[in-house]
């Protein structure tokens, strides 16, 4: 997508954030309390005075019960035949659903992980050559990094160079994994335009039980 139309696609979000609140029968005050999100933030995004972040909107999603495309008006037409996108799979049972479609430069996928039937093992490593960003929707994320181990829980983020040997789990008996994952094959990172954490990662340091 070119840089005219992320900033099209974001200019236009305003209103559609606005109905999906309405449609959900929610005041900004009550939206407010239920995200964290200020008030006077939520209003400058609804009138386009704001651009939403990806985990700003990755909350309202959830808080509307709405998809990202949704509100990104990139949703399939409901009149129109729907094309079958059978999302990847892989031996592990891992589904991959690519997010992007274009050759180069960042990529972006949802990870589902099944949910376990024998207890959780320490996730076998790999490393090669990127940069990867990571962020969990569903689930508990066992995510072992080099010598680490992170257990990451809904709305928690971790980045890291994937040179770093690295592997991820599933440690929820009850239910599968979703995840986020944007990768630059080159190294490439997201820029940060708010102040960064002291940690990379916003995961519980812990061993995954």
């Amino acid at each position: 997508m070119a840089v005219d139309d992320v900033e099209g696609t974001l200019a236009a979000m305003g209103p559609r954030l606005r109905a999906a609140r309405e449609r959900h029968g929610a005041t900004l005050a009550g939206v407010s309390c239920a995200t964290g999100i200020s008030p006077s933030t939520l209003s400058r995004m609804e009138t386009g005075r704001r651009k939403p972040t990806l985990e700003v909107l990755l909350q309202l999603s959830k808080e509307y019960g709405v998809s990202l495309d949704e509100l990104a008006g990139t949703a399939p037409d409901p009149a129109a035949k729907p094309r079958a996108a059978a999302p990847l799979s892989f031996g592990d049972d891992k589904a991959v659903l690519p997010l992007t479609r274009y050759v180069g430069g960042l990529h972006a996928h949802k990870h589902i992980l099944p949910a376990l039937q024998d207890p959780p093992v320490r996730p076998r490593q790999v490393s090669h050559d990127g940069y990867e960003w990571l962020c969990v929707l569903y689930g508990r994320l066992w995510l072992a990094l080099g010598d680490q181990d992170l257990v990451l829980t809904p709305g928690d983020v971790a980045e890291f160079d994937t040179r770093t040997p690295h592997g991820v789990a599933n440690t929820s008996p009850g239910g599968p994994v979703e995840y986020l994952i944007m990768f630059g094959p080159q190294g490439e990172r997201q820029r940060l335009r708010t102040p960064p954490a002291a940690a990379r990662g916003t995961g519980d340091s812990e061993a995954a039980e």
